[in-house]
Formats: C-alpha cells, sequence, structure tokens
C-alpha cells in the first residue's frame, strides 16, 4: 500500500473506530477494494474482516452492498457503524414498507455507503434495478463459506449469487469467511466466477483464546463448574439438540445464572427476544444450538463452552471463535464423548432419510453426508490427540504453527493428566456385553455392571451373572463414558437403527484373552490454570472502575436502545480503566475510541471516571 493511500486509510480507522493500526492482511484487502480487484479473503472470527469491506467505500465516496445471510448480523453490524458516526443501513424483512421506501430512496441518493443485504433481497429484480441505477461497483459475500457444499453450513440461496458478475461484469466481488480449508476456498472462488482474485489467507491462529478439552464424564456439573469462572461474563453453551439447550438453560437458572435457551424450533419472537436480552447483558449465557451463531456479533464473550462435540472443526473454529472478538483472553471448554459421535452419524442418516431430493436439499446426496461424516471423524481426532490445540487447529487450516509452548491450552498448560491403563475395567465391561449374549444397548449392560435392581434385570436372570455389580464402585456415568470409549476406540461395536445394540469384534477378544491392553483418558483433570496474557491484559486496571464503567454502557445502551458493546468494547472499557483520563481530549488516546464517540459520550465518561475516582472532572467545572 503506497504512503497516500496508507495515510488515509489510518485516518479513517482513526476517526471512525478510534484504532492506530491494521491487523495483518487488512492492509491488502482494503487495496483490493479499493483496486476494484475481486478478492477471498479468510480470517478468523475477530480478525477484522469487516474492515477490509468497509474502508474503501469511505475512501472511494461509494456505495457499496454486502451481501448478509442474517438479519440479526447485519442490524448488529449496522448498529455499530452508526454508533461510531459511519453511513450504513440495511434491508431486510424486519423493516416496514414506510422505512423501505426511506432507505431505497436515501440509497438512490447515495448518502450510504454501505447497504447490508440478504441473498434473496439482493437478487429481487427492484433491488438489482436499484443497483443498476447506481451502478454498483462493489459487492462484498459476507459469510462466503455458505456458498459451498463442502463447507460446513451450506445454503442454496448463495449460489444464485453468481449471476452478480454476469449482472455488473465492471463491479468487483469480494468474498469473505472465518473458516474455510483449501477445497471450499476454491469452490467459494468457482461458485462466485470471481475473475484473477486477490486470495488472502489470515492467521487462523487466535492467541487470546484458551483451549481445553475435557473428557465428559456429569456435563452438568461440569458445564457448572466452567462458568463458576465467569460469573457476571457473557458465555455461550453449545448443544446438539434443541431439547438440550432448554435443559441446560433450565439448570443453570436454577443455579442463578442469567440464561435462557436458543434454537431453531422456537419462534422468531422467542429468538429475538433472547437474542437481544444477551446484546443488552439482561442475561450472561445462552444455551444453544448451532443456529446461534453468524447472527452473534458480541465483542466480550468471555466463554464458549461445547456441552458436546461439535460437528466439524470448522463449526468448532466459527463457534469458539464468539469469543474474545475484543482480543482480550476468552476460555473455549469442550466436553467430549464418543456418545456424541454415534449421535451426530445418527442425525446426519435421520437428515439424508427424510430429506427430499427433488426440492433441491443437497443432504440427500451421499456425497454431501460422506463430507460430513468425514469432517466429524477430523474433530472426533481432534478431541481425542493430546497436542498443542493451537498447533493442531492451525495445521488443519495448512498453516504452520511455530510456537513450542502455546501456553494457552489444557496439554501446553500442563492440566491433562494423559492416558492411563483401563485394561481391568475393559475387560470386565467385554465379559458383561459377552454374558448377556451380545443383545443389549448400552443402558442395559450398564445397568449389570453396576448392580441395578431393576424388574428387567432380574426378569431376564442377569443379576446372577458373575459380571452383574462387577464394577458398582465406579460411578455410572463414568462407567457409561467408558462404555463409550471402548467404542470410539473399535473394541466394541454398536449396531446403527432406533434399537442400537452393543457387540464384540476380534479386537474385544485380544482384550479379554490377554493379548491386548486398553489405554483410556484420565477422568481427573487438574484445575484450569491463569495464563500470562490474562495477567497482563488485566496489568494496570482498576477492576471496581471497570466494573463501574460496565453499569455505564449498559445504561446507556438501554437508553439508545443498541447492544452494549456497540458502545464500548470491553478492551476500552479496560483501557479506561487502566489510564483514566480527565479530559475528552485524553480520549484520543484510548483504544477503540473514534472522534464521534468521544465527542458524543465523553462527557458522560469523564464525568463517571472523576465521580469513581474522586477527582475533579475539567469537562464539568
Amino acid at each position: 500500500m503506497d504512503g497516500t493511500l496508507t495515510e488515509s486509510v489510518q485516518q479513517v480507522i482513526r476517526h471512525y473506530w478510534g484504532f492506530d493500526t491494521l491487523r495483518p492482511l487488512q492492509a491488502e484487502a482494503i487495496r483490493a477494494g479499493v483496486e476494484h480487484r475481486d478478492s477471498l479473503v479468510v480470517m478468523p472470527t475477530g480478525g477484522g474482516k469487516s474492515l477490509c469491506y468497509q474502508v474503501p467505500p469511505l475512501l472511494e465516496r461509494r456505495t457499496d452492498i454486502v451481501v448478509s445471510p442474517l438479519i440479526s448480523l447485519m442490524k448488529d453490524q449496522v448498529d455499530g457503524l452508526q454508533a461510531c458516526g459511519y453511513p450504513a443501513e440495511a434491508l431486510h424483512s424486519g423493516v416496514d414498507a414506510p422505512q423501505q421506501r426511506r432507505i431505497e430512496a436515501s440509497v438512490a441518493a447515495g448518502e450510504y455507503r454501505l447497504v447490508f443485504v440478504s441473498p434473496e433481497r439482493l437478487l429481487s429484480p427492484s433491488f438489482m434495478a436499484l443497483m443498476e441505477h447506481l451502478d454498483i461497483r462493489a459487492f462484498a459475500i459476507d459469510e462466503a463459506h455458505c456458498i459451498s457444499q463442502w463447507g460446513h453450513d451450506f445454503r442454496p440461496e448463495y449460489r444464485k449469487l453468481a449471476t452478480l458478475k454476469q449482472r455488473f461484469p465492471r463491479a468487483s466481488v469480494h468474498a469473505y469467511t472465518a473458516t474455510a480449508t483449501g477445497q471450499v476456498r476454491d469452490d467459494i472462488v468457482e461458485q462466485l466466477g470471481l475473475s484473477d482474485p486477490n486470495v488472502l489467507i489470515g492467521v487462523f491462529d487466535r492467541p487470546n483464546l484458551v483451549y481445553r478439552v475435557l473428557p465428559r464424564t456429569d456435563g452438568a456439573a461440569q458445564v457448572l463448574a466452567v462458568l463458576d469462572r465467569h460469573r457476571s461474563e457473557a458465555a455461550i453453551v453449545y448443544c446438539i439438540t434443541r431439547k438440550e439447550t432448554e435443559a441446560t438453560a433450565t439448570r443453570l437458572a436454577s443455579n442463578g445464572i442469567k440464561a435462557a435457551a436458543y434454537h431453531a424450533g422456537l419462534d422468531a419472537d422467542q429468538r429475538r427476544r433472547t437474542q437481544d436480552a444477551f446484546a443488552e447483558e439482561r442475561i450472561d449465557v445462552v444455551a444453544a444450538t448451532v443456529a446461534f451463531g453468524m447472527g452473534i456479533d458480541r465483542s466480550n464473550v468471555r466463554c464458549v463452552i461445547h456441552a458436546a462435540m461439535p460437528k466439524s472443526i470448522e463449526h468448532y473454529q466459527q463457534e469458539t471463535g464468539r469469543a474474545g472478538r475484543d482480543g482480550l483472553e476468552a476460555e473455549c471448554v469442550a466436553f467430549y464423548s464418543a456418545a456424541d459421535v454415534l449421535k451426530w452419524q445418527w442425525l446426519f442418516e435421520r437428515r439424508a432419510e427424510n430429506a427430499d431430493a427433488d426440492e433441491g436439499d443437497m443432504d440427500a446426496h451421499a456425497g454431501v453426508v460422506a463430507a460430513q461424516v468425514d469432517l466429524l471423524r477430523k474433530m472426533q481426532r481432534y478431541c481425542r490427540a493430546l497436542r498443542c490445540r493451537h498447533r493442531a487447529l492451525s495445521e488443519y487450516f495448512g498453516q504452520e504453527y511455530r510456537q513450542p509452548n502455546c501456553g494457552a491450552c489444557d496439554v501446553c498448560l500442563g492440566e491433562v493428566e494423559g492416558l492411563v491403563d483401563a485394561t481391568v475395567e475393559s475387560r470386565k465391561i467385554l465379559s458383561c456385553v459377552a454374558r448377556v449374549g451380545q443383545r443389549f444397548g448400552i443402558g442395559h449392560v450398564v445397568d449389570v455392571l453396576a448392580g441395578a435392581d431393576t424388574e428387567r434385570v432380574r426378569g431376564l436372570g442377569h443379576d446372577q451373572l458373575s459380571t452383574a455389580g462387577i464394577l458398582r464402585d465406579v460411578p455410572r456415568k463414568h462407567l457409561t463414558t467408558m462404555v463409550y470409549e471402548l467404542i470410539d476406540q473399535g473394541l466394541l461395536e454398536r449396531t446403527t437403527g432406533d434399537r442400537p445394540v452393543i457387540t464384540l469384534n476380534d479386537a474385544s477378544w485380544e482384550v479379554l484373552r490377554g493379548l491386548r491392553q486398553v489405554r483410556l483418558p484420565r477422568r481427573d483433570v487438574k484445575r484450569a490454570r491463569r495464563t500470562t496474557f490474562d495477567r497482563e491484559s488485566w496489568e494496570g486496571v482498576d477492576r471496581d472502575l471497570f466494573e463501574r464503567l460496565r453499569e455505564v454502557r449498559r445504561d446507556i445502551a438501554r437508553l439508545r436502545q443498541v447492544p452494549a458493546y456497540v458502545i464500548f468494547s470491553d478492551a476500552t472499557l479496560r483501557d479506561l480503566a487502566r489510564q483514566r483520563p480527565t479530559t475528552i481530549e485524553e480520549l484520543a488516546d484510548i483504544y477503540g475510541i473514534g472522534k464521534q464517540k468521544q465527542t458524543d459520550l465523553g462527557p458522560r465518561v469523564i464525568e463517571e471516571i472523576a465521580r469513581f475516582t474522586g477527582g475533579e472532572c475539567r469537562e464539568c467545572s
């Protein structure tokens, strides 16, 4: 980027966002936008993709179109931009007819630099005519991985975006995504018809995220233990099914945590209320399915928990990427059980069985289902491997990780105990499967091993077996987990269908005959350790003042009916609580405070800091 352009960009980002420098690859992506060269930009969530398409129309004083898949995502981005004084607007189904006419008139007059629309709205005849009238010269496709059937979130409506290059041959198209393997990147370029694009691949590693993967033994208790480290902080708990999200939210609420459920089965109003409550900091935790994802732009999520294994590393990367978008430390904990793999496979199969291929549902095609299973297996290997999590994620996305110790995962922090010899317990489990005739499911086998006094066990005479009660001293949840781990390691087989049973195989007999040892993950994990990154990020910060400023931020946001993080990020609040400015001019040195916020919010902030510290508010005298 030449000197003149660099200076112009710095002036713009300082004025609107209060930033002094660009992150890696942002300069190259902005140049592509200014020079009208097609581009594919892959940066991790929180890596600053949005700035890449927000800056060029300001520099060129033009109107650009942003294609976004979710109304909530559009709304959050527009709220944030307008709070910075940036001229932006969104058109979606939530906009009533009079407002739509007003916005379209303003668009036609060139009053906005960015206009956010859904794929369906973009391709409507009326909006196409409006764009042709304006001679739109650039389109930004957000969440571009949705166009690829090899990605983790395929959406058929995105495929129609290929017509943009045909209808607007003079316009450049810029695709943005947080997660895309090489295969998905190639598919995006092909499907959008990008011409000699500048392909920019950012560093996938997020050093401010602390990754932990733990065997799930008592899921509810384990989730509560993690959330206890983040009291009154924003957290997301991802679950596989809708039923699990509701049960989790109810359990959290009964333990005094302000929580709500979110899934696609709830009506639109319920989902909106939950999302608004989370954005406005009226609740701290959302228990959600993957439906709660791309629309979440809250920057100060301090914890993301996967109560069960995600279905792909791409989903995991994107969902954990919801944490720490302000650059401060955040914790990402995944609880894993082999049962999760079986559950996902069952869901894939059921979805394929119920899909109607005539309606274009790609999940009905065997190739797509096979791709889903392949992604699932890669996620399974990630969970089982006892190696640096940051290294594993970086290498999955094709990038080298050179740090010998990340200092920010359970493995590198020395929290993981590793594997222990479980041959004796495993032989008892396998023996029980043989004794019951290899005709029963996991629950019944566990009942027999635990010595459960049930009518079914007695009626079958299984209380008289030599293996009855042989593992009664092992907690039932741990025992169930061990059975799933044996299945996971191929030491037991589990049939498919609605009433699966577990059976032995050749490997099982090798264990029973003493020809093979079994090692399983230790379930006693050391206490989570605090990282150097976390200690340094709090250095010099007055925590009481930080909490007071959080209250002020919440009050301002409620008054203006915008999410709290739109007012100030946590990084900005920490900088305020560290530097404690006494004049509006000094706010120019605070991270994340641009000219608009300095003028608009400065007096209130300076007054609150002075009141809290007992000092003099020079702006008030």
